[in-house]
């Protein structure tokens, strides 16, 4: 997954700590304007259980302690902890074998002439992210992937019991 400097080292420094207190750094994201900055991180727990917002806040405390001793952008910032949504980026192997058989959008850097993928999942192995995409398998190298999210489907209608 294509990095940033910056993001990549407040993933290096994030992801040690995160282990210890049971947390996943799904992703991290600096955005905004170079005045003023948004670095975004994405946690969710180790053990697949939904976190809760007081988990949330809680966690906040140690990433933004460990942020001010990493002081990895220059001016002042915001710092955005959040969980990673239905639309979850996807950054690593183990995320795209974790959700196979799910829908995800991919933009890519240019894999088979194009730079966007709308596809299932099929699997990782090897470096590479295998995708079902207009009826064909699309092989595309986890170092070709710019950004890569689940798809999410929405159920408006919900199941209705019969009378």
């Amino acid at each position: 997954m294509v990095k940033t400097k910056t993001e990549q080292a407040i993933l290096d420094a994030l992801e040690p700590a995160a282990a210890d207190r049971g947390i996943d750094i799904v992703d991290v994201e600096v955005v905004g304007a170079t005045k003023a900055p948004c670095a975004r991180v994405r946690i969710e727990r180790l053990d697949g259980a939904a976190i809760t917002l007081d988990e949330v806040s809680a966690q906040t405390k140690w990433i933004s302690e460990i942020l001010d001793e990493l002081d990895p952008i220059s001016s002042s910032y915001t710092l955005e902890v959040s969980s990673p949504g239905l639309a979850r980026p996807l950054r690593r192997a183990q995320d795209f074998a974790r959700f196979a058989g799910q829908e995800c959008e991919i933009k890519t850097t240019a894999t088979e002439g194009r730079r966007s993928f709308t596809g299932i999942i099929k699997g990782c192995a090897d470096g590479a992210v295998t995708i079902e995409a207009d009826g064909e398998e699309i092989v595309i190298p986890l170092d070709e992937i710019k950004k890569s999210t689940l798809k999410p489907t929405y159920d408006f209608k919900g199941s209705k019991e019969e009378k």
